[in-house]
């Protein structure tokens, strides 16, 4: 029988992690997944460790790249060999809470038309959780009342079949997941969960990507990408709130290079103008 779940944990270098990792799947209340472990051309333990558990749990399988793939590319390798309905992420330095898959499972499996779910979301004050967003109603959300594509793949839960059909993430450096749920939005519902607490646990360390662009105060990457996002022919809007959403993302953008310039330097703000592509004149015109 074919597993529900796909775990998929992507692993570097995390022989001081990966144990953990492994063992809160483990021990997950919710039973019918596999886990599928793929390194990247580890120059620890991490390999020795993953195939201890992989010897001992048929479920556990382990797979070695040949060559380093990098982060989303070996996120999208792990994805080929998983055979379950449902794709869940989790990092080799990160940890799933027991009762968490069970309760991802749950509120999937009551929207079958959903492409996937997100979760760690504040509390909203109008609705409980868990409800669906048609796509239109995802890029609502996130452009006018609070951000929800803003997660790592840890905070979500994919439809194998799903994922598929669009491709996987298509690469981008530390805006790749911001992306891919854009993308998932654009045809598909998805399915809106409680906060994570309960769910899963984000470990935060100073090897983590994250923390190399974290105090850049001219990091418009995701900025940058919501446009490109806003104006894709395929993005759910209608012209008018993609209209107000662009002139307000353009505004964040202009006072971001704004107030790093004064906070930091004229050169590194030219160079956040540059990369915005936007004149002297749009930036101040946006950012009164």
């Amino acid at each position: 029988m074919k597993p529900l779940v796909s775990i998929l944990m992507t692993a570097y270098n995390r022989e001081k992690y990966i144990s953990e990792a492994i063992e809160s799947v483990i021990a997950s209340t919710y039973q019918n997944w596999e886990l599928i472990i793929v390194d990247d051309k580890s120059k620890d333990k991490t390999v020795e460790i993953a195939k201890n558990y992989a010897d001992k749990d048929s479920r556990i399988k382990l797979y070695i790249n040949e060559i380093n793939l990098g982060d989303y590319p070996n996120r999208n390798k792990a994805a080929s060999y998983a055979t379950g309905k449902y794709l869940k992420y989790i990092d080799a330095d990160d940890m799933i809470y027991p009762y968490g898959l069970e309760q991802m499972v749950f509120y999937m499996e009551q929207f079958p038309e959903a492409g996937y779910g997100l979760f760690t979301m504040k509390q909203d004050k109008n609705k409980a959780y868990p409800y669906q967003l048609s796509p239109q109603e995802a890029y609502i959300k996130h452009y006018f009342k609070f951000p929800i594509f803003n997660r790592a793949p840890l905070s979500s839960i994919i439809q194998r079949e799903v994922f598929n059909l669009v491709g996987g993430f298509t690469g981008k450096q530390n805006v790749g997941d911001f992306e891919f749920w854009h993308i998932l939005s654009r045809k598909y519902p998805v399915v809106l969960m409680p906060h994570s607490h309960g769910h899963i646990w984000w470990r935060e360390h100073d090897d983590q990507q994250h923390n190399i662009h974290k105090s850049n105060p001219f990091f418009l990457k995701y900025l940058l990408l919501a446009n490109d996002m806003l104006e894709h022919k395929d993005c759910p809007l209608d012209e008018n709130q993609k209209r107000i959403a662009l002139k307000n993302n353009y505004k964040a953008i202009s006072r971001k290079i704004i107030i790093g310039t004064l906070k930091h330097s004229i050169k590194k703000g030219l160079q956040a103008k540059k990369a915005s592509k936007l004149s002297f004149l749009d930036i101040f015109r946006y950012a009164i």
